[in-house]
């Protein structure tokens, strides 16, 4: 999509600070991090969200979550804990719609939970 950022980054339009990259997936870290390590991983074909994922999607999505158990291990916040998390929708906060997990590790994060 012309106007997704993160398709934008993936064509190589804008830069980004890779962390781990495939033919399918890209990681890169968040430019404004909520904590002290803070990766974006987004497949590299545009899918909206977890909602509009496809049947043709689902192994694409596994092979996320193992990127991110990779990226975890070479950031080495493995053994001392981080957090995956996708947001779909805007009650949940999504801000690009270009499906996105955020690995979040560095400190001792804050419980999820439901905030008024």
């Amino acid at each position: 999509m012309s106007d997704c950022i993160f398709c934008k980054i993936v064509a190589g339009d804008l830069p980004s600070k890779k962390v781990y990259e495939d033919d399918q997936i890209l990681a890169f870290h968040d430019i404004q991090p909520a904590s002290p390590i803070h990766v974006l991983i987004i497949p590299k074909k545009h899918i909206a969200s977890l909602a509009e994922a496809g049947d043709e999607d689902w192994a694409l999505i596994g092979q996320i979550q193992g990127a991110a158990a990779q990226i975890a291990r070479e950031l080495e916040v493995e053994q001392s804990g981080y957090r995956v998390v996708t947001n779909i929708g805007a009650n949940a906060g999504q801000i690009v719609h270009h499906l996105h997990y955020h690995l979040m590790a560095g400190a001792r994060l804050s419980p999820l939970g439901v905030h008024n």
